[in-house]
C-alpha cells in the first residue's frame, strides 16, 4: 500500500524559510506525478508546485520565485522548499501522489507564517 509522510511544518515568522518532507513507500516516485497543495483557512485545496516523472516543474503564481520542488529519487522524497514566506502561506501543506489511476494523499503538515 502506497504510504506518504510529510514533516517539516511548523510555525515561522514572516521572510523565513521552512523546507517540507515528504516520503514515500511502496512506489517509485521518479514514475509519478508529485505535488504539493495546501488549503488556507476558508478556502479550498489548491495546487502548489508540481514536479512530473520527466522532472518538469510548475507553481501557482502566488509561490513562483520562493518555492521550489527539489527531488531526491534515491530517498524517494520529495520536497517543499519555502523562502520569503508571508502570513498568506499560513495553510496546511499536502504532498500528493498521481500515477494513472492511483492518487494518494499525505497526512498533512501545518505551516503557519506569524510574527
Amino acid at each position: 500500500q502506497v504510504q506518504l509522510v510529510e514533516s517539516g511544518g511548523g510555525l515561522v515568522q514572516p521572510g523565513e524559510s521552512l523546507r517540507l518532507s515528504c516520503v514515500a513507500s511502496e512506489f517509485a516516485i521518479s514514475t509519478a506525478f508529485m505535488s504539493w497543495y495546501r488549503q488556507r483557512p476558508g478556502k479550498e485545496r489548491e495546487l502548489v508546485a508540481r514536479i512530473t516523472n520527466g522532472g518538469s516543474t510548475n507553481y501557482a503564481d502566488s509561490v513562483k520565485g520562493r518555492f521550489t520542488i527539489p527531488r531526491d529519487n534515491a530517498k524517494n522524497t520529495v520536497y517543499l522548499q519555502m523562502n520569503s514566506l508571508k502570513p498568506e502561506d499560513t495553510a496546511v501543506y499536502y504532498c500528493n501522489l498521481g500515477h494513472y489511476g492511483l492518487n494518494c494523499w499525505g497526512q498533512g503538515a501545518q505551516v503557519t507564517v506569524s510574527s
